[in-house]
């Protein structure tokens, strides 16, 4: 064969260069965008009848006794078996009665393994400290609107956020303490934020896209910063200037009460089932009556929200010092493992089963969109070492391939429907 010419090379040189470019944009891309999952199935076996529950336990503003991150480093990898009892669950239904349902996990060795995501960090107690860190979002104007209106308060205190037309996702704890139903939780009630009146003042020619938009501005801002590293909105600073006179004129929003049809939780919160990781399953899902006309927020899995750019997490939820306002707060993950999440946001107990969230694009489009990927749990003393001596932290329960198999059943009643996340 002859020498070949350079009019051949130079073309294959650069097509080389194109797909390592290419090869490298998608690459860097690939972390600002929602990873793909296939996430095993959960089937129902069998379901029994139980008796009613007391309905006598009390609301406990702080939980005590978790194993956290540290001490369930030392615990046993837990078995299919063991699985398969922590995620089967009760329902409580509006009229008292209860059952008791039991599940099979299939297709769980081809979910991609979790990795450790280990990490060491001077931790601080939870709360406020110093400058508080949350924005109310006392306007009407904003906070019934997407991604605010998403958030719910339960008549039992707590927080929540819709995760279908129907359905809420909370906190176990906020409904259940480990041994009974909260009392109340038999006439269970969830409220959304009712929409501004169409009527009297606050109609057209009041100025409001100009006045109105610092809160709104300021989660849009933070999210381009997370996600883009570009913070190019503008009119932060006439946002801040006028929050006091705008929460004036507004005046606090109000709610739309609707009843609960059934409440689901997963044996795994039950004390005595799942000693030592009770944590990880503070999570429960309401089915309202009546489907409220607000837009809801779809389910995320995502492996490590650390290595993210930012690594920040956002919340919305109705803290007890802010009584009948929803506060919006965002900050980042300081330690995460397989089933909890450490961070700083600045809360006070309201705040707990709000859902945590963060934006990221959807596969192959240049839209972002917002999944919620965790559960606040809220301030709870942690037992670190596995000794008795208790730490108190913000913990957060994330959302992986199993509970979102679980919750997805819980909300369409057909596990074929859950098969990819």
């Amino acid at each position: 064969m002859g020498p070949i010419t350079l009019c051949v090379l130079l073309p294959v040189t650069v097509l080389a260069l194109v797909v390592a470019v290419a090869a490298e944009e998608n690459a860097v891309d690939d972390e600002y965008t929602w990873p793909q999952w296939k996430v095993p199935l959960v089937r129902k076996r069998r379901t029994v009848h139980l008796s009613s529950p007391n309905f006598s336990a009390h609301p406990q503003p702080e939980l005590s006794g978790t194993c956290g991150i540290e001490c369930q480093r030392r615990l046993p990898a837990t078995s299919l078996d063991d699985l398969e009892q922590f995620l089967s669950y009760e329902t409580v239904y509006e009229n008292g009665t209860r059952t008791y349902t039991s599940v099979s996990v299939q297709g769980l060795n081809e979910v991609t393994a979790w990795s450790k995501n280990i990490s060491s960090s001077s931790r601080q107690k939870r709360e406020v400290y110093g400058t508080d860190t949350r924005f109310t979002i006392s306007d009407k104007q904003f906070s019934t609107k997407y991604p605010f209106s998403t958030s719910v308060k339960l008549s039992t205190g707590c927080s929540g956020v819709l995760v279908s037309p129907k359905h809420v996702l909370t906190a176990a704890h906020c409904i259940h303490d480990g041994k009974d139903y909260l009392d109340g939780v038999q006439k269970l009630r969830v409220g959304i934020l009712k929409e501004k009146s169409r009527r009297g003042k606050g109609g057209k020619g009041r100025g409001k896209g100009k006045r109105r938009k610092g809160d709104k501005d300021k989660e849009e801002v933070q999210e381009k910063e997370e996600n883009e590293g570009k913070g190019d909105r503008k009119g932060k600073g006439k946002g801040r200037k006028s929050r006091s006179r705008r929460s004036a004129e507004s005046g606090k929003p109000s709610f739309r009460w609707t009843g609960v049809k059934k409440t689901q939780v997963p044996k795994g919160w039950f004390k005595g089932v799942s000693d030592g990781l009770t944590a990880d399953y503070d999570y429960a899902v309401l089915e309202l009556k009546k489907a409220p006309k607000v837009k809801h927020m779809d389910l995320g899995v995502i492996p490590s929200v650390k290595k993210l750019p930012a690594g920040r997490i956002h919340f919305s939820g109705f803290d007890d010092d802010r009584p009948g306002n929803l506060v919006y707060r965002f900050c980042s993950v300081s330690e995460e493992s397989n089933d909890l999440l450490y961070q700083y946001c600045d809360a006070k107990p309201g705040s707990s089963g709000s859902g945590i969230y963060i934006r990221l694009k959807e596969p192959g489009k240049k839209k972002w969109k917002r999944k919620i990927i965790g559960v606040f749990s809220g301030h709870q003393w942690v037992d670190v070492n596995g000794n008795g001596m208790q730490q108190d932290y913000n913990v957060a329960v994330r959302i992986t391939p199993l509970k979102y198999a679980q919750i997805c059943y819980w909300v369409h009643g057909d596990s074929s429907e859950c098969q990819v996340a």
